[in-house]
């Protein structure tokens, strides 16, 4: 993407004016403003999986919403990390299993906060449900469509709250794009959507096992580095459609209200040929009703776009970059910059509501994920997340995601791949009806 600072200025300058009065920041943004916990006291929870996205989400929660209480994961290296983000953050320890299913059978809890690699995410999630519990799970939402039709068909059976961790939906910047430019028609008709997520780096994680005599086998790797490495092998992981694509193409369909129809992939292991199975680049095409086109990238070879998500329409264009910075530019004056002007005071509270603080574009390689804490009385997405979530336990607080929405872009992550491997066109199938 390429815009001057000049042009960006002028892009945040009609966004803040744009969402004037959008009251998604004060809906969103401090714990006071969900209702819950207060009658009744913090959630009881667990998490299953504290590898590094687990801890990233133990590290956001608000004690005042959720009260952790036990942890399971087959890793003690994770247990271990997992403690100290606990005592950095100044609350109890929790206790340790190994098997998550003990941990439900022995812990007084009422939800459970899910981060286990994909291909394990309907078992465990069900598994939950099934024991009464409530549930919150990483993205996406099941390795095939099966995974995620039986995850929802148990939700609905014991009557329990299943959220997906799609949290550009609890993202102030987002709900503020969403209510204060899509839905006022500020763009016009949209008829291209331009997605990318690039990194210059390598998607494989080196570490060692937890001990000499760690047997991943038991849990069905047969190898430490299948169950290390796991989002490079097909058996566990859907690739960087799921991993990435699929957080934008859930925004895309919620601010376009409406789901892809047919997709085309291509892409192949260009870069690291180290004897990972899914690509390290990957290119898809995709159709909405009503003549509107998506494109997503994603290269592990150059960082230089980094992240954002472009909506072009006959009267202007919306880019959300690096889930922090909007930029709205008007169609007939285009994106040409004729001065800068200061942001509005109050700004930088909602363009730096993001789960992480990029740097600037360039070509350095970017971690998938940190664990930044966001800046005082500014909650992150995950944090208000997990508060909505609980909220949603106590007092039927509505959620923002829902399962329902995270099977669409599951569905086409599952096409997406398959329209790589085959080399055709795919016709998307959610393979779930709402109704």
């Amino acid at each position: 993407m390429n815009l001057t600072p000049e042009q960006m200025a002028i892009g945040r300058r009609n966004f803040l004016k744009a969402i004037a009065g959008v009251p998604a920041v004060a809906a969103l943004g401090t714990a006071a403003a969900i209702r819950g916990p207060a009658r009744g006291g913090a959630v009881r929870v667990g998490f299953v999986g504290v590898g590094g996205q687990g801890r990233a989400l133990l590290g956001r929660l608000d004690p005042v919403f959720a009260d952790v209480r036990a942890m399971a994961d087959i890793n003690p290296v994770s247990l271990q990390r997992a403690d100290d983000v606990l005592k950095k953050n100044k609350r109890p320890a929790a206790k340790h299993y190994v098997e998550w299913r003990d941990m439900l059978q022995h812990e007084d809890l009422e939800g459970v906060i899910v981060a286990v690699p994909l291909w394990a995410h309907a078992d465990v999630v069900c598994g939950a449900l099934d024991a009464g519990k409530h549930v919150l799970c990483e993205k996406m939402m099941a390795w095939d469509t099966a995974g995620y039709t039986r995850m929802i068909e148990t939700a609905r059976k014991n009557t329990r709250i299943l959220e997906i961790g799609y949290q550009r939906n609890y993202n102030p910047v987002y709900r503020s794009a969403y209510e204060g430019v899509m839905r006022q028609g500020l763009l016009g008709d949209v008829h291209y959507v331009r997605l990318a997520w690039h990194r210059n780096g390598n998607w494989r994680r080196t570490g060692d096992p937890p001990s000499k005599d760690f047997d991943a086998s038991k849990w069905g790797y047969p190898t430490w580095d299948h169950l290390w490495n796991w989002r490079l092998y097909w058996k566990y992981s859907q690739g960087l459609f799921a991993e990435l694509g699929s957080h934008q193409v859930n925004a895309v369909n919620w601010f376009l209200g409406a789901t892809p129809q047919h997709v085309q992939a291509t892409g192949g292991i260009h870069r690291y040929n180290d004897g990972r199975e899914v690509p390290d680049h990957v290119y898809a095409i995709f159709d909405y009703p009503g003549g509107v086109t998506g494109s997503f990238t994603s290269v592990e070879s150059n960082a230089f776009d980094e992240r954002y998500e472009a909506f072009y329409g006959t009267k202007g264009t919306l880019i959300i970059r690096n889930e922090n910075d909007a930029m709205l530019f008007d169609e007939g004056a285009g994106a040409k910059a004729t001065g800068v002007e200061v942001a509005p005071k109050g700004a930088g509270a909602l363009l730096d509501a993001s789960e992480t603080k990029p740097a600037n574009a360039g070509g350095t390689a970017r971690p998938a994920a940190t664990e930044t804490p966001a800046k005082p009385n500014q909650p992150s997405p995950s944090t208000i997340e997990i508060a909505r979530f609980c909220s949603a336990v106590r007092v039927g607080t509505p959620l923002l995601c829902g399962p329902e929405n995270a099977t669409h872009s599951a569905a086409w992550c599952i096409a997406a791949n398959e329209a790589l491997k085959s080399g055709a066109k795919v016709t998307i199938d959610p393979g779930f009806k709402t109704t």
